[in-house]
């Protein structure tokens, strides 16, 4: 029998005021379908999330939100390839295992890893375009993925009663893991109330359901392996995501410099490349 692979054990470290996780893919993937296989025997739910550049400078901004991130029933994991050079840089030991761990690449990996004993999925977000598309892909791609639950929720903020009904569906579908595509920073604190109302794995994944139903493109694997699928973003839709650009990477920036091994002089490589692929993907 294969060892259990814990996600709430995982080594964590802070940069600036967020605390990830440190894992390679493919372990935190093992390490989350295992922890939906065994949510709803120990009553726990997990909540899981995605960060990058602008997620660190929004808890930089946020108390709240970086007390979130930090809460130890949480995994907060690199979305960014910036945020992995920072990682490596700051604690050395780490930098072999300090991979980027993608909202969309987890997303496929556990679906494909998914057959009949489970995990039960939810999907919670995007538009009803979107999710019927979504819907549609899984069963091509993956047919042995069990898709128990789906609802794209009104924009609107939801009501105590609104939630209750919510939770109570995704209750009653017997789901396991809980995909949340909300955008940042709602679907965090999304993921987080689910994961203290239910024994779900609740996942924060952003932008994962428009790229994998195909209704925004992805960019281009050199481009995210380099650090510049922000660039990418930004042409697609630079009306909405300029701001965040603007006003997210100068703070991530500053929350770097605070990093051991980054202060001035003491990496001029690795700063040279957060400047050129600052933001990673945004959700």
């Amino acid at each position: 029998m294969n060892e259990r692979c814990a996600v709430l054990d995982m080594p964590r470290h802070r940069i600036g005021e967020v605390a990830f996780r440190v894992a390679p893919l493919d372990q935190a993937v093992t390490g989350l379908i295992d922890e939906a296989g065994t949510a709803a025997l120990i009553g726990r739910g997990v909540a899981v999330h995605f960060a990058n550049a602008y997620t660190i400078a929004l808890a930089e901004q946020d108390a709240r939100y970086s007390a979130l991130l930090s809460h130890d029933g949480s995994a907060v994991f690199t979305d960014g390839m910036p945020v992995a050079w920072v990682g490596r840089r700051a604690w050395p030991s780490m930098a072999e295992r300090w991979e980027r761990v993608y909202g969309p690449d987890v997303m496929q990996a556990v679906l494909a890893g998914s057959d009949e004993r489970g995990p039960r999925h939810y999907l919670l977000g995007g538009s009803p375009e979107t999710l019927d598309l979504l819907l549609r892909g899984i069963a091509l791609r993956w047919p042995l993925a069990r898709i128990v639950g789906a609802e794209s929720p009104p924009y609107d903020l939801p009501s105590p009663a609104d939630l209750a009904e919510r939770d109570a569906r995704i209750a009653a579908s017997g789901a396991t893991m809980v995909w949340v595509g909300l955008g940042t920073p709602k679907q965090d604190w999304e993921a987080a109330r689910l994961a203290t109302s239910l024994p779900v794995v609740a996942l924060a994944v952003g932008a994962a359901f428009d790229f994998l139903a195909g209704t925004k493109p992805q960019a281009p694997l050199w481009m995210q392996r380099s650090g510049m699928e922000w660039a990418h973003r930004l042409a697609s839709e630079p009306r909405r995501l300029a701001h965040r650009y603007l006003w997210g990477n100068p703070r991530f920036l500053a929350a770097a410099a605070r990093q051991p091994g980054l202060r001035p002089g003491s990496g001029e490589r690795t700063e040279r490349m957060l400047v050129s692929g600052l933001a990673g993907r945004e959700g």
